[in-house]
């Protein structure tokens, strides 16, 4: 096996690893102050990374490791590559992206409500 198509994986399983995290943090964070933190700005950079029209850093690494493994490397976020042809099979990329949005705001919401709780 190519061994750059190994990495292209390692770095695919990381992005998926990243994406369970921004979602689901919060549950592993709720007593763990640092983490809070680490939480909080994930949420903060995975609104901001949807927001602008910058591609995610691990999307390029993955894309040139496929590149570089003979594979031709998918276009497009993240996101929409894998999640729209899984799961969203007929959702347009604004609403995928809009959704991605709503959950890292829904988390930013248990943030700050329980730090509002935690200072009063």
């Amino acid at each position: 096996m190519n061994p750059y198509s190994v990495l292209a994986a390692v770095v695919l399983a990381i992005h998926l690893a990243w994406i369970i995290w921004v979602i689901f943090g919060w549950l592993v964070s709720r007593n763990r102050p640092v983490l809070r933190w680490v939480h909080f700005a994930s949420l903060i950079y995975g609104v901001f990374i949807e927001i602008v029209p910058w591609p995610c850093p691990l999307t390029l690494l993955e894309n040139h490791l496929e590149s570089l493994a003979g594979v031709t490397p998918y276009q497009g976020p993240f996101l929409i590559h894998y999640l729209d042809a899984v799961v969203y099979p007929n959702l347009s990329e604004a609403l995928l992206i809009s959704f991605a949005i709503a959950v890292c705001g829904a988390n930013l919401y248990f943030h700050v409500r329980r730090l509002w709780r935690h200072t009063a």
